[in-house]
């Protein structure tokens, strides 16, 4: 009678326990956090790029080069913004400081239109307006705009009788004056029709009349009075 040969197979008990330690151990690997990404300089890349050939270490070189360092500088260029009235609408648009400079743009204009406006800085009319004036000035190139600013000129504008801001001159060449007044935003259809009426073609027919009795020696005299806002 042959011999029986038993096996030593492992009892149940112990396959049980096997397996638990199994799962256990999926189980920590599957729930334990990413690994971080290892740095460009780690010993793992130095092995590899040590034991690779040549093409392997030109790889991995070249992949390490593709992503520099850059230090980025942040600069704050702090421009600082013109005021309102510092604005100008173009070339035909200039800003009048003296006596003198006023007779000499309107001298110079010949029987050019030219529409003058007084205003004042702390002025909300003025203001609201002038947008407005600015779009008309880049309507009408062939016009000069002249700006006043009544706070730097008060004689000036006290002996042209302005005493209401924002308000307005016409002069043309030899014709002098046009005409003068007070407009607000919600009036200035008033500019647009004295721009149509005086705006025409013409021929001069003798000098410049100028600006009628403003002369310098009247405007040396300074008036602090304030102007009204229309």
């Amino acid at each position: 009678m042959a011999d029986v040969i038993r096996l030593p197979f492992p009892s149940f008990h112990s396959l049980r326990f096997a397996s638990s330690s199994l799962l256990t151990s999926f189980a920590s690997t599957s729930t334990s956090p990413p690994q971080p990404a290892l740095p460009p300089n780690h010993s793992l890349v130095k092995k590899i790029s040590a034991s690779s050939p040549p093409s392997v270490r030109r790889l991995v070189f070249s992949s390490r080069k593709q992503f520099p360092s850059f230090k980025v500088h942040a600069t704050i260029a702090e421009t600082e913004q013109p005021k309102w009235w510092e604005k100008n609408a173009g070339p035909n648009m200039v800003d009048i400081h003296s006596t003198q400079e006023f007779l000499s743009a309107l001298a110079q204009a010949a029987d050019r239109l030219v529409i003058v406006e007084f205003y004042g800085t702390w002025c909300a009319s003025c203001r609201a307006l002038f947008p407005k004036l600015c779009k008309t000035a880049e309507d009408h190139p062939e016009i000069l705009f002249l700006k006043v600013n009544f706070d730097e000129n008060k004689p000036m504008c006290r002996s042209l009788n302005v005493k209401v801001l924002p308000y307005f001159h016409f002069y043309r060449g030899a014709d002098g004056q046009l005409e003068s007044f007070s407009c607000s935003l919600a009036k200035f259809q008033k500019i647009k029709d004295a721009i149509e009426m005086h705006n025409t073609a013409r021929c001069s027919i003798g000098p410049p009349k100028g600006v009628g009795d403003l002369n310098l020696e009247v405007l040396s005299s300074p008036v602090d009075k304030p102007a009204a806002s229309s």
